[in-house]
């Protein structure tokens, strides 16, 4: 604050002076009044500048922050904070935001990112109120597929594991995918919330995520509570438009049933240590695969995970992750095509190892960059399968590469491995009976045509089934709307 007093008070010095220098003639009336003037505009801005202080140190303890240095703001910030009306003259459009939907690991400066328009949490009056303030940000995924697969989707099955209802494949032809409507903002200075609705290939819409998130909790905590992803592994958050490749590899397909969400809370917190390192837990209803049945009163599944991650120097980076999941089912589902539907009670413990390395040269990601990501996958299950006492004890990994080698064009490669468990005597020929060792291949070819429209073809090779299965897909994604950045 010393700068913007000693701004005016030189103002209010150099007017004084001129006044003084002013020629005879202007009289002593005329030099008096001036001078009351002069004392009323530094009377003014005097105010001013004790609302201003007065204001950040409520933001600050609001926040749980320390004292900003007086000397810090830049000359502009200074102006605009003096001057309510020129800060909205400077910049007509600025908002409090939400915080990054995948808040609680760093996220990327995405090409189709933008942020999501939210209310101000500070009181604004008719001339200044923006006629969007109070609405949320709204963002719209559209995503369409064309599949050539020489199996039929219908009857896929990956012997040795079950599948939840999430874990098929699209029908062959033309569909639209998963498109998502998503509705994100700011409810107060203490939280902020998100819904998105997922519209499935036959216009079905469910809610896939709906939930609440803190902003203000002091030491690196944040806290939320809904309908969501759970943190566990390196892709499960991610939204579909999102993945590396059009679909997910075999081992989230099978111990996942794609993706894990469910009803349930989440605390993150991120440790004050010079690189990033973040631990979380949540703890879930346990009504979705691969638990079922809303087990223990409604908290059927508790998940614990740690990732850690640096800059390596300006242009490798990584990421590095340990994820544990606990699912109890109570008489969970799945339907086989042969076999029909199978039941399991019984625990699922899942343990998953992350990796991801990353390069861009000297940091631009515009003009190349290289993705490498692997995971291993640690799966028991002790139970009854259909009646019968079983445990089993699997495993699976998958190692992929994504290489832009020049702007608006990548290339990908991904294999995938899973290795079962013999059940016994009395399940030979079930569903979970493995025939081998499943694995699928798939190569990517990508083309950006703006930040918000992405064109891909995909080959995958698929031997996880009886039956081998080549699968080429055809797939567009745009994002319109204000959209949250990508974690990294």
């Amino acid at each position: 604050m010393s700068r913007i007093i000693a701004r005016w008070g030189g103002l209010a010095a150099a007017a004084l002076l001129a006044f003084s220098a002013a020629p005879a003639f202007a009289g002593e009336p005329d030099l008096a009044a001036m001078q009351a003037q002069l004392d009323q505009m530094k009377a003014d801005y005097e105010a001013r500048i004790a609302a201003l202080e007065a204001r950040i140190a409520r933001d600050e303890a609001r926040n749980g922050q320390a004292p900003a240095d007086a000397g810090a703001p830049a000359d502009a910030a200074d102006a605009a904070a003096a001057d309510p009306a020129m800060a909205t003259a400077a910049n007509p459009d600025e908002t409090d935001q939400p915080p990054d939907q995948d808040s609680g690991q760093p996220v990327e400066v995405a090409a189709n990112d933008s942020a999501a328009e939210a209310p101000s949490d500070e009181p604004v009056d008719g001339a200044t109120a923006q006629p969007n303030a109070m609405n949320p940000g709204v963002s719209v995924v559209l995503n369409g597929n064309y599949v050539i697969n020489s199996r039929d989707p219908a009857r896929q099955r990956i012997p040795g594991f079950e599948l939840g209802d999430e874990a098929g494949q699209p029908d062959r032809g033309f569909s639209l995918a998963e498109s998502e409507l998503t509705f994100a903002a700011n409810v107060d200075p203490f939280f902020a919330a998100q819904l998105t609705v997922a519209f499935d290939g036959q216009g079905e819409a469910g809610v896939e995520e709906a939930f609440i998130q803190t902003t203000a909790l002091p030491g690196g905590l944040t806290a939320k509570a809904g309908r969501f992803f759970s943190g566990v592994g390196y892709l499960n958050e991610r939204h579909a438009h999102n993945w590396s490749f059009i679909d997910m590899p075999l081992p989230y397909r099978a111990f996942l049933g794609g993706q894990y969400g469910d009803d349930g809370v989440e605390l993150r917190w991120i440790a004050p240590v010079d690189i990033f390192l973040e631990f979380g837990a949540e703890a879930y209803r346990g009504d979705s695969f691969p638990a079922g049945g809303a087990a223990n009163q409604g908290a059927g599944t508790y998940t614990a995970f740690v990732h850690a991650g640096a800059d390596i120097n300006d242009s490798w980076s990584w990421l590095a992750g340990l994820s544990y999941l606990h699912a109890r089912a109570d008489g969970r589902e799945t339907t086989d095509p042969v076999s029909g539907v199978d039941a399991f009670s019984g625990d699922t413990d899942l343990g998953i190892v992350s990796g991801v390395l990353k390069w861009a040269p000297n940091g631009n990601v515009i003009q190349s960059n290289l993705v490498l990501s692997a995971e291993y996958f640690m799966n028991r299950e002790d139970g009854a399968f259909n009646g019968v006492a079983t445990q089993l004890d699997r495993s699976g990994w998958y190692g992929q590469a994504v290489y832009q080698f020049m702007p608006h064009f990548s290339v990908g490669l991904r294999y995938a491995q899973l290795h079962g468990d013999e059940p016994g005597p009395l399940l030979l020929g079930t569903t979970i009976d493995p025939a081998g060792n499943p694995w699928s291949a798939s190569a990517l070819f990508e083309y950006d045509s703006s930040e918000f429209g992405r064109f891909r073809a995909e080959y995958t090779r698929d031997e996880s089934d009886l039956q081998s299965a080549d699968e080429f897909w055809l797939q567009y994604t745009v994002v319109y709307g204000p959209h949250a950045a990508h974690r990294y």
